[in-house]
């Protein structure tokens, strides 16, 4: 399979590594000084781009990508109030688009784990549930992505709490997010259930970017000729 990486930072060296050790081939490596190169014609080239860059910049990739026929692993977050539009140019264009806030095959599985947890906790006021996160200092976005969508299966299943906060737990009806970026960690997420007479907690703890990149290429081998909108659930095959 052709790849075409859109962003090639750490995220990006460690995804080349693991495409091509699967045996496909980077036809692109675009970063901020050779974005005039995402034309269609070099584009079209790949067979799955692969997109890992900042907020500010996913939409405008992703489009272009779907608009040249080339289907679109996208890990960027932050910009999920735009992506509607992105999945409507995936539909349009005949091409597919898998957007995740995190690729690793164990956080999908944490994923999970959290909303049963959260719908067994559901019942149980006595216990305040919190969020927290950790990442190492270039990630520009805080709470992460991936806590995000903790907090947000959380907030689908524990109806005693309204809305998720920013470093913010003074009203016991929010679901605190609290955020740390420190060196060399690549992401560590911890949700915590919290009474008078105990703690119940689940973490996952990211070892490395490895994880993130072999989810990365197994979505795009995933979406590799397919059309339409997809999850790392059916890439994993969890219902």
């Amino acid at each position: 399979m052709n790849i075409a990486l859109i962003g090639y930072g750490k995220m990006g060296h460690a995804i080349e590594q693991v495409a091509q050790k699967r045996g496909h081939t980077i036809t692109q490596r675009i970063t901020s000084a050779n974005r005039h190169e995402m034309t269609p014609e070099l584009l079209k080239q790949a067979d799955v781009a692969i997109e890992f860059t900042r907020p500010e910049s996913a939409k405008e990739n992703v489009l272009k990508c779907l608009a040249a026929g080339v289907s679109v692993v996208c890990g960027t977050t932050g910009w999920n109030d735009e992506l509607p539009e992105a999945q409507a140019a995936a539909t349009a264009h005949k091409a597919a688009l898998l957007q995740a806030s995190n690729f690793s095959i164990g956080v999908n599985i944490f994923f999970e784990v959290n909303k049963v947890l959260a719908s067994l906790m559901n019942g149980h006021p006595e216990y305040n549930v919190t969020i927290e996160e950790t990442h190492h200092t270039q990630k520009k976005d805080a709470p992460s992505g991936t806590a995000i969508t903790l907090a947000e299966q959380v907030l689908n299943n524990v109806v005693r709490k309204n809305k998720w906060t920013l470093n913010d737990a003074s009203e016991l009806s929010n679901l605190a997010i609290t955020a740390h970026r420190i060196e060399n960690v690549p992401g560590t997420h911890n949700i915590k259930y919290s009474s008078p007479i105990d703690d119940i907690e689940i973490i996952h703890t990211a070892h490395s970017r490895d994880g993130f990149a072999l989810g990365a290429v197994l979505a795009a081998e995933f979406i590799a000729g397919k059309q339409g909108v997809f999850s790392m659930q059916d890439v994993l095959g969890i219902k």
